[in-house]
């Protein structure tokens, strides 16, 4: 589903403001986008990923639609706050999977103190 620039922007008004209605009809004309954008940024992670790039979307699409007090300028705004919300995604999936989940006890000294 293609759209002007400036229907899309319009949308984004209307949703900034409040208008539940204008996120409904945008979604549809933004998810190829969307999609793309994924695609390029999973492009650049390791072949083995867990995370696929419609996973991601959603990810994004859900962080986005939770977002307040946000008024988007434009189209070209409204994509690149979304592709900067997939690299942090894509940046704290790295940091949660590499980070050790147990705390590793050091291990105790044998040596005693001599007086």
């Amino acid at each position: 589903m293609t759209a002007s620039p400036g229907e899309v922007t319009q949308l984004l008004v209307d949703w900034g403001n409040g208008n539940k209605a204008a996120l409904d009809r945008l979604t549809p004309l933004v998810h190829e986008e969307l999609h793309r954008l994924a695609h390029r940024h999973m492009r650049l992670e390791r072949p083995n990923h867990t995370l696929q790039t419609t996973a991601l979307v959603n990810e994004a699409y859900v962080r986005l639609v939770d977002q307040r007090n946000l008024h988007w300028k434009n189209r070209a705004h409204f994509f690149s706050i979304a592709s900067r919300l997939m690299r942090r995604i894509l940046v704290d999936l790295a940091r949660a999977t590499t980070a050790p989940s147990v705390a590793v006890a050091r291990p105790r000294s044998r040596w005693t103190k001599l007086r």
